[in-house]
């Protein structure tokens, strides 16, 4: 769906941690603005608390708004599934629990078509291995996480977590489709 005023569209994404997916997406050229939130679950303005608790049903999520006539959300797929595992239900790596899952929240029947044919490319690519167990769901209402959380590894890049675990995705991120970053991040 795209937002006429600003001709940019939405895409709303989950896959493990959102600092590591925040800190790959604002890199991409067209990619307006990153944020992370929660969505997928019944508890209305959740806590980083309550969705680690895994009893909120919400996702950790980025918002990602982008021009799609510079980057399109096919492209913006083609990242998502490189950079974290689509096989793994409820996990990314030692992040275990409902909020860590994989998912696709959908904001128009053109983006779930996208998304559908875009996991049974990887699928048949067979990269992973494994079936692809990301969820394709229209998107809900978005809950912006707390400020602390918005561009955490810009601001904490030696932290342990940033250190070791985002800044490898944001390196293979960068590695793999270089033609699509902002000249600043190459």
């Amino acid at each position: 769906m795209i937002d006429e005023k600003e001709n940019l569209a939405t895409a709303t994404l989950a896959g493990g941690c959102f600092w590591c997916l925040e800190a790959v997406f604002e890199q991409f050229a067209g990619v307006e603005r990153v944020e992370s939130g929660y969505t997928g679950g019944t508890l209305p303005d959740p806590t980083y608390e309550d969705v680690c608790s895994g009893e909120s049903g919400h996702a950790e999520v980025v918002r990602i708004r982008f021009d799609p006539a510079r980057i399109a959300y096919e492209q913006l797929l083609d990242v998502f599934f490189a950079i974290h595992d689509p096989t793994t239900p409820n996990r990314q790596g030692h992040d275990v629990g409902s909020q860590y899952r994989s998912a696709i929240f959908t904001h128009d029947d053109a983006q779930h078509r996208t998304a559908l044919a875009k996991i049974a490319e990887v699928e048949t690519a067979g990269e992973w291995g494994a079936p692809v167990v990301t969820e394709v769901v229209p998107a809900g209402v978005f809950y912006p996480a707390e400020g602390f959380h918005q561009g955490y590894f810009r601001t904490n890049p030696a932290q342990g977590y940033c250190a070791f675990v985002v800044a490898p995705k944001v390196r293979e991120a960068r590695r793999r489709f270089t033609s699509w970053l902002n000249p600043s991040a190459r």
